[in-house]
């Protein structure tokens, strides 16, 4: 009879894996999956969305603006290329950006400078910061 203990040997490897598994964040896993990765900011006129794109056409880029998102689809075109080590991803990508106020829908506009797809949306004219004048009574 014989009895086999390598299936111990890595025990304590396969254990502390357990307990990387278990504290790692699933927030910074997601953050890191996420593409585009994207910047949001806003002053007090606009909304800006900012996406990096490189090497993606603006032909294979489409917006859609519904009452509370921004919906960014498009495709990064695979090649056929023998890669040593890949870390720009390829194919498809999709990203909903939720937009807490209302803009004003007709005035959006979405431009592209070396690979940063810049979408800027102008705030509804019901949401901006307004004076109001005090009367001395």
């Amino acid at each position: 009879m014989v009895i086999d203990f390598n299936t111990l040997y890595n025990f304590p490897s396969r254990f502390d894996r357990v307990f990387e598994d278990f504290l790692r964040s699933p927030a910074g896993e997601s953050r890191r999956m996420a593409y585009p990765p994207l910047n949001l900011s806003n002053d007090e006129e606009n909304i800006y969305v900012r996406a990096e794109v490189p090497g993606v056409s603006i032909e294979d880029v489409d917006l859609t603006l519904t009452d509370k998102t921004l919906v960014l689809r498009g495709e990064r075109k695979t090649t056929d290329e023998k890669f040593f080590r890949q870390e720009r991803q390829c194919g498809v990508f999709h990203r909903v950006v939720n937009i807490g106020i209302p803009v004003q829908r007709d005035k959006v506009s979405a431009s592209m400078v070396n690979g940063i797809l810049t979408v800027t949306l102008p705030k509804s004219e019901d949401v901006k910061p307004r004076n109001i004048s005090i009367e001395v009574g």
